[in-house]
């Protein structure tokens, strides 16, 4: 059985996302097959979206990447697959 936020495959899908605009923390789950560009943030309101050359918001703000990047090893959004 796997770990709570843990996927079946060994994806980390828990990541905690912080504002760089109030600072606040929440943990959210992350798709194992695709990015979050956007996210609004639950306590001020700001709509995050990735820092240049990330693929998404967890890459940006987030403490783990989002799953295809833990996949790839690399950003998932640069054409190399």
């Amino acid at each position: 059985m796997p770990q709570h936020g843990v996927s079946d495959n060994g994806l980390i899908i828990l990541s905690t996302l912080t504002c760089p605009e109030c600072g606040f923390a929440e943990e959210l789950e992350m798709p194992e097959n695709a990015c979050i560009y956007f996210h609004t943030c639950s306590n001020c309101g700001t709509r995050l979206k990735p820092k240049p050359g990330d693929c998404c918001v967890f890459c940006s703000y987030g403490d783990i990447p989002c799953p295809p990047v833990q996949l790839a090893g690399k950003s998932c959004c640069a054409g190399e697959f």
